[in-house]
């Protein structure tokens, strides 16, 4: 069930201790830096130093340099908005121990440097009061800082869907990239992207709620088929507070979306009533007595024939037989 996102590994430390635990949290981040810079086209070195939180200013063997904090700041075209503060505070504190492990991605502007790829390690080193960070200084146009940001961030799976879709858009309607071409930079499925991008299409409420992570994936793709923005709110509301499954919610979508049988326009009967009346009164001046028509339904009905005496009775019989 849709629920909000919580890092892991809190009982693991009881295991492997705290130590081991941030070292390898650290570790993992480094290795999927690494192919971020492979994917594009760096190819750099990390130095034995530079592990250790020690490296080198100017390092010719790894292209890092040190740059004082206050001198970095971030990409405002970063695709990742929101960064969990307890996942900040714990990389922060293993900075204190073991200093930044891998260098950031920048490059020189007009008076500061801006970030391409690391804005999680820069947060967190201020938490942890460093003044310096590594760093690897590239220069780039926008696209190719854009797409770089976006790789890492999706390697990572770092970015919420609205993120992610918003990264998407982005790329195609300031860079004019198609599907597939975003696809095969981010090395994903071109059905994939296709899937994040239509839940940019939800009502802005539902969208909050997808991005802070209380409502699932799997649940606002299926509200998708509602055109109405207050009728997805609304079962997004009921999803929380029911803890309904995907496929209950599939089945309320497909009641609210059953278009509502078509009644048939009954066409008003035709009053044909004095035609009756004429047949009534033929009848009457043949039987010499009151005769009454009583319709049932167009095709059904019951004649009357009055008759006041048994002497009248015996007349009206007579006259009957006399018609064969």
């Amino acid at each position: 069930m849709a629920g909000k996102r919580k890092g892991l590994g809190k009982g693991l430390g009881a295991y492997f201790g705290d130590d081991l635990l941030m070292q390898s949290t650290e570790k993992a981040e480094e290795n999927v830096s690494r192919e971020t810079m492979k994917n594009a086209g760096l190819n750099f070195l990390i130095s034995d130093k530079g592990r250790r939180g020690e490296a080198q200013k100017d390092s010719s063997e790894s292209g890092e340099t040190m740059l004082k904090l206050n001198s970095i700041q971030p990409n405002v075209s970063q695709p990742r908005k929101h960064f969990e503060e307890e996942a900040l505070n714990e990389l922060a504190e293993s900075m204190k121990q073991y200093g930044v492990l891998q260098p950031l991605l920048v490059q020189k502007k007009e008076g500061y440097y801006e970030i391409i790829a690391g804005e999680r390690r820069w947060r967190a080193a201020q938490m942890a009061g460093l003044q310096e960070v590594p760093v690897v200084i590239r220069d780039y146009d926008r696209q190719k800082a854009m797409e770089i940001a976006l790789i890492e961030n999706v390697q990572r799976a770092d970015l919420n869907p609205v993120e992610e879709g918003m990264a998407y858009r982005q790329l195609m309607e300031e860079f004019h990239l198609t599907q597939e071409e975003i696809a095969t930079k981010v090395a994903k499925s071109r059905a994939a992207v296709a899937n994040m991008l239509r839940l940019l299409k939800l009502d802005e409420r539902v969208l909050q709620m997808l991005a802070a992570g209380t409502l699932s994936t799997g649940h606002a793709r299926t509200l998708l088929a509602l055109e109405d923005g207050d009728l997805q709110f609304g079962l997004a509301q009921k999803i929380l507070e029911e803890d309904l499954s995907v496929r209950e919610v599939e089945k309320l979508v497909k009641k609210l979306t059953k278009p509502p049988k078509e009644k048939k326009e009954e066409k008003p009967e035709r009053d044909d009533s004095f035609v009756y009346r004429h047949l009534e009164d033929r009848m009457k001046s043949i039987m010499g007595t009151k005769v009454s028509i009583n319709k049932k339904d167009k095709n059904k009905g019951r004649i009357e024939i009055e008759y006041y005496s048994a002497e009248e009775l015996e007349r009206i019989v007579e006259l009957i037989e006399s018609i064969q």
